[in-house]
């Protein structure tokens, strides 16, 4: 009897589990940050690529013959302008500025007898006691001793542009190069070597060139005449190889007055402080140009909430019922970590920013409104 109470027994408690079911319970919508996109001016800007050149560079050779009697500065020496740089022996460049002096002497000295001789003769004629063929060979003399003066004189003045060109010293502030030749050696002599070459780099040029089709877009969008972008100092930054960004400020400092017409591109400058002389010319360098009169209100939204496919660029919304949406959308260019949206996005959207792997479009998300507002501030990107 026990044995079988036990089995009925058994049998009751397993068709009783048999019965009981397990109830579904869904799980509670994904949690999401949503902000709205932020609406601030934004300019239109260009990025081009150029190289870096100094804003003075010159290469100092020996304007007369001799030999290099001493260097006054050590190579890539910082130089001041009217600072002694060479010395080119002055033996005999003195000696040529003794020798002019003593002609002129000589020269004042004829020029002297030659009016006292014509003022007698002068006399003498008045007292018919000379032939005016004597009188007019003295105003010969006289006007050919005025002449032979004057012509020592500018003797004289060469000999001294030659002595002070024994002296070489910078033409003004910069950076020396190392010296080309040493002392000892003969220089001047028929050969164009120059000694040294000096470069100003504070502030410092920067060439680069725009094609035509940015440049017509500027000049539409802009509408500057030739010649007016130098006049109003666009701002344009400048950004190096290990650079983050455009690091460096400066502006629009000329631009050609024609377009090549083998590359379709015209070439600009733009001028950068450098007081420290960390670049250097022929550097590599990034040029971002604001195009002036560009700037206008944009919506701007968090790069990361923007997404791609094969449909192209799209962002995920929280509408009105919590549901996530897909919505395309036509993009701008960043501005740091946002990125303009063109079209496809309103001022009230909520957009979808952070839990983007728990959105699923069609789902019910729990949305987390994060704080968002107008920035007047105006960026500058690319159009």
């Amino acid at each position: 009897m026990n044995k079988h109470y036990l089995a009925a027994l058994t049998c009751l408690l397993l068709a009783a589990g048999c019965s009981e079911k397990n109830a579904y319970v869904p799980p509670p919508p994904a949690k999401v940050e949503v902000s709205q996109p932020v609406e601030q001016q934004v300019a239109e800007y260009l990025d081009l690529t150029g190289n870096t050149q100094a804003i003075k560079s010159v290469q100092l050779v020996a304007r007369v013959q001799g030999y290099l009697q001493n260097v006054f500065f050590h190579d890539g020496d910082k130089v001041k302008k009217g600072q002694p740089l060479f010395l080119i022996q002055q033996d005999t460049y003195k000696a040529r500025l003794e020798q002019a002096e003593a002609q002129i002497l000589q020269q004042q000295a004829s020029l002297q007898h030659a009016e006292t001789e014509f003022h007698r003769f002068t006399e003498l004629v008045r007292q018919h006691a000379a032939a005016q063929t004597d009188l007019s060979n003295w105003r010969y003399q006289v006007d050919n001793a005025k002449a032979a003066v004057t012509a020592a004189k500018a003797n004289r003045d060469l000999a001294l542009l030659d002595l002070g060109y024994t002296e070489v010293t910078a033409p003004f502030d910069g950076r020396i190069d190392r010296r080309n030749k040493d002392p000892g050696n003969l220089v001047g002599a028929g050969e164009f070597t120059p000694l040294a070459q000096i470069n100003q780099i504070d502030p410092i040029y920067v060439y680069f060139t725009i094609n035509e089709i940015d440049l017509m877009k500027v000049i539409k969008r802009s509408q500057l005449g030739s010649g007016e972008a130098e006049k109003m100092k666009i701002p344009a930054l400048l950004g190096l190889s290990g650079d983050e960004g455009y690091p460096h400020p400066g502006n629009l400092d000329f631009t050609a007055i024609s377009v090549t017409p083998t590359t379709g591109t015209l070439l600009m400058r733009a001028v950068f402080p450098n007081a420290h002389g960390s670049i250097l010319p022929g550097l590599f360098a990034r040029v971002r140009v604001e195009v002036p009169n560009s700037a206008k209100n944009s919506l701007l939204i968090p790069d990361a909430a923007v997404g791609y496919d094969q449909l192209g660029s799209f962002v995920l919304l929280a509408n009105a019922d919590n549901v996530v949406e897909r919505r395309g959308v036509k993009l701008g260019a960043q501005v740091d970590d946002r990125r303009v949206v063109t079209e496809g996005l309103g001022r009230e959207d909520w957009v979808i920013v952070n839990g983007l792997m728990r959105a699923i479009p069609g789902n019910k998300v729990n949305p987390v409104r994060l704080g968002s507002g107008s920035e007047t501030a105006t960026q500058s990107v690319a159009p």
